[in-house]
């Protein structure tokens, strides 16, 4: 899968300054409301060992690593799901996003002003919450509309979508998440249109200050205290964007000094995948070596679909290596030597790090 990650939150926290830090998209980070007034993206490749360990071992004619887009929107504020502010305007391209990435400045700086003058990280975050749940309110609000009008030709206990969006409805009103751990064929399907955004995994991020890059002062603990450690991401977006733009020989001096011991941009990636719950794994095909990310329990051709849809259609089989095994004996034909080059059918489960060759009928 595209692995996405929209990052959200109000004016002037620094989304765009982090986004700059993490994909070099050049986005203009200016001390004022609203500076970002269109939806900024930036591309990335996943930072990947294995991949240019695999690379050197197959040298492969083409090497194309997994990607991550970064989505960046207009600051959203108190009435945004009213037509307050820009972010708004915005928010369908954050409901394409796999993750959400909510920024929280939790630093003091008075030349940076803050939409509501004096700040709280916590109340900041209940404001964009609440905007996202009335978005949300809105969109499911709409589906209803459409489905009271189809089921009008539906007997009345077999209204099962109908049923269904009212009883979302009724738990995003409470201001409470949707949890579903198992789900209906048609129930899943509405989610999936649905794209709600208080359904997505997310990661609260705290823009700290230059002086505490580790998170430790009251501003931070706060939101750790009420959410969870697990929950939040620490990151100095302003230190960050600085180390972005060194050389490599300078960045590491200067990452050793502040002791920043892994970049931004590695630690986000992990962190998504981890709530995602993906796993990487790789394809080789006309001399093409590919990294691909998926879902954790992802079937063989379910995987080959992810690549092209007429793969999972004409699946026939696949041919798979485990990364360690092809790294031990140098070669694939070491590896089919000592009889570790596998042939797996429709209900193999793809593993991290298989490198694997899909045969299909085109």
């Amino acid at each position: 899968m595209a692995l996405s990650i929209g990052i959200i939150g109000l004016p002037n926290v620094g989304k765009s300054t982090l986004l700059n830090a993490l994909s070099n998209a050049d986005a203009e980070a200016s001390n004022y409301p609203f500076c970002t007034i269109d939806c900024n993206q930036g591309v990335v490749a996943v930072p990947d060992e294995r991949l240019e360990k695999l690379q050197s071992i197959l040298e492969p004619k083409e090497t194309i690593p997994a990607t991550v887009t970064f989505i960046d929107i207009a600051g959203l504020v108190e009435g945004a799901s009213h037509g307050e502010g820009l972010g708004n305007k915005f928010l369908h391209h954050v409901r394409e996003a796999n993750v959400l990435a909510h920024v929280l400045r939790c630093f003091q700086d008075e030349n940076v002003a803050h939409v509501h003058g004096a700040f709280d990280p916590v109340n900041d975050l209940e404001i964009v919450e609440t905007e996202l749940f009335l978005a949300d309110l809105e969109r499911i609000e709409h589906f209803l509309e459409k489905e009271r009008h189809h089921a009008k030709a539906v007997k009345k206990g077999e209204r099962r979508e109908l049923d269904f969006l009212e009883k979302l409805r009724d738990v995003i009103s409470r201001g409470e998440r949707i949890g579903l751990a198992e789900k209906t064929d048609y129930q899943e399907w509405i989610i999936n249109d649905l794209r709600l955004l208080t359904m997505k995994p997310r990661m609260l991020v705290l823009n700290t200050g230059e002086e505490d890059p580790r998170g430790e002062s009251g501003l931070c603990m706060r939101v750790k205290q009420h959410f969870g450690v697990e929950n939040t991401f620490v990151v100095s977006a302003k230190i960050e964007a600085e180390i972005a733009e060194l050389p490599g020989d300078e960045r590491d001096i200067f990452m050793r000094e502040m002791g920043i011991e892994k970049g931004a941009k590695e630690r986000f990636i992990e962190k998504s995948h981890d709530l995602l719950g993906l796993i990487r794994f790789y394809t080789t095909a006309h001399d093409k070596l590919q990294a691909w990310s998926l879902p954790r329990g992802t079937t063989a051709p379910r995987a080959a679909g992810m690549i092209h849809s007429d793969m999972e259609k004409g699946f026939i089989r696949a041919e798979v290596m485990g990364y360690e095994d092809l790294v031990s004996f140098g070669s694939r034909a070491e590896v089919q030597h000592h009889g570790l080059l596998r042939t797996e059918g429709h209900n193999y489960v793809i593993q991290d790090g298989d490198v694997v060759h899909i045969l299909f009928n085109p």
